[in-house]
């Protein structure tokens, strides 16, 4: 995967977590539709607990993120 690639890659998907962080979309995912989202696991889980997973994510995708700007043979 190119540079160019993988950077928006990661833009997308920090948008995404900042969706369901800080706009409303934790709110949105609740029940149902996070079982499709997320995972089978999560369609118990309140608004809070899916931004909680969403945060810790995000801090584990931007880890990749950066180690993958640096040890290109980490990009996958």
């Amino acid at each position: 995967m190119g540079l160019i690639e993988f950077i928006l890659l990661y833009l997308v998907s920090s948008l995404f977590w900042k969706w369901v962080i800080s706009w409303g979309g934790a709110q949105w995912l609740e029940g149902w539709k996070s079982f499709f989202i997320i995972d089978w696991f999560a369609w118990v889980w309140t608004a809070e607990q899916i931004r909680l997973y969403a945060l810790v994510a995000w801090v584990f995708s931007t880890l990749f993120f950066l180690l993958g700007l640096f040890k290109p043979e980490w990009r996958f």
